[in-house]
């Protein structure tokens, strides 16, 4: 904006209470309001290459469990050819000790094992969470009660007190879902406990103003501890899935004929004394999914500490 002589002197008779350096000074534009998708596209554009290629995998294998049934060459458990037949022709790899086409299996592999594992998280999330908030809202002998019920459940070994459940339960699906669910619990409810948010100013501001207990934990503690319990997500989410894969492999995780990778890796483990890597099959899934999962975290753990990379 530019103004005349006679505007400056009408200004100056006039006795404008702006300063005339304010006046000739155009206010900067407002910037234009950004939505969610495009943080997260601004973020996705300055990520390192093994947060794209944990990404890359990550969305893979979601695919390939989601359309299972039309990636899929043959059904999960339809006996198409003899025993062990070598790989190559119509079986990219081969047959497992059925006669079932191994591609076929990993594919619904992926949904089975992937499916859940993630299930399986978030309950585990669900209940250690709520507790977790719970005993640092209320304290006193509520936390004492819970805190201490946990240390006894992390005192055993996590893979054996499940393996001794399951013996006693039972090795079906619910069963499995539960237990392993309860069991991860108590790490989640340790981070969410030891996140002290509920100490700072607003929580108590909150409490004064006489809020509800639920309308803080949604409202106030949920939303600021919210980061690292994404990143704990994805960490429990891969002992998650590994458990899951190591009890199948024992016989006491999912049970056949559904496929799973874990029990696929027991089932053609003979085949590794002939000099056959296709029980490595299977192996691999697992691996690389824990692989990119883990990349995944590592950046987003590196975005939420606001630490800057160095140049």
């Amino acid at each position: 904006m530019s103004l005349s002589a006679e505007d400056l002197e009408t200004l100056g008779r006039e006795g404008a209470t702006l300063p005339l350096a304010e006046a000739l000074v155009e206010p900067p534009p407002l910037a234009p309001r950004r939505g969610t998708l495009f943080a997260a596209w601004r973020a996705l554009k300055t990520a390192p290459l093994t947060a794209w290629f944990g990404l890359i995998v990550i969305l893979a294998y979601a695919f390939v469990a989601v359309f299972a049934p039309l990636v899929a060459p043959y059904g999960e458990s339809a006996v198409v050819a003899n025993q062990y037949e070598p790989w190559g022709g119509k079986f990219i790899f081969g047959t497992d000790q059925l006669g079932r086409d191994m591609l076929s299996r990993l594919i619904y592999g992926a949904r089975n094992t992937i499916g859940i594992a993630v299930l399986t998280t978030g309950l585990s999330f669900t209940i250690g969470g709520v507790l977790g908030l719970l005993a640092a809202i209320i304290g006193g002998w509520t936390e004492q009660l819970l805190s201490r019920a946990v240390d006894m459940l992390m005192a055993i070994p996590q893979l054996i007190f499940a393996l001794m459940l399951l013996s006693i339960f039972g090795s079906s699906l619910p069963n499995l879902i539960i237990i392993i669910a309860v069991l991860d619990s108590t790490r989640v409810f340790r981070l969410t406990r030891a996140v002290n948010i509920v100490v700072l100013d607003f929580v108590e501001a909150a409490r004064l103003q006489g809020e509800r207990l639920a309308w803080i934990m949604s409202r106030e503690v949920l939303p600021n501890i919210l980061p690292p319990l994404v990143a704990e997500f994805g960490l429990r989410f891969c002992f998650v899935f590994l458990t899951i894969s190591a009890l199948s492999f024992l016989g006491l995780g999912i049970q056949p004929p559904t496929a799973d990778w874990g029990s696929m890796v027991r089932e053609n483990a003979t085949l590794i004394a002939y000099g056959d890597v296709t029980p490595l099959l299977p192996a691999a899934c697992i691996a690389l999914l824990t692989i990119a999962v883990n990349f995944v975290v590592d950046w987003f753990l590196h975005k939420t500490s606001g630490l800057r990379d160095e140049h």
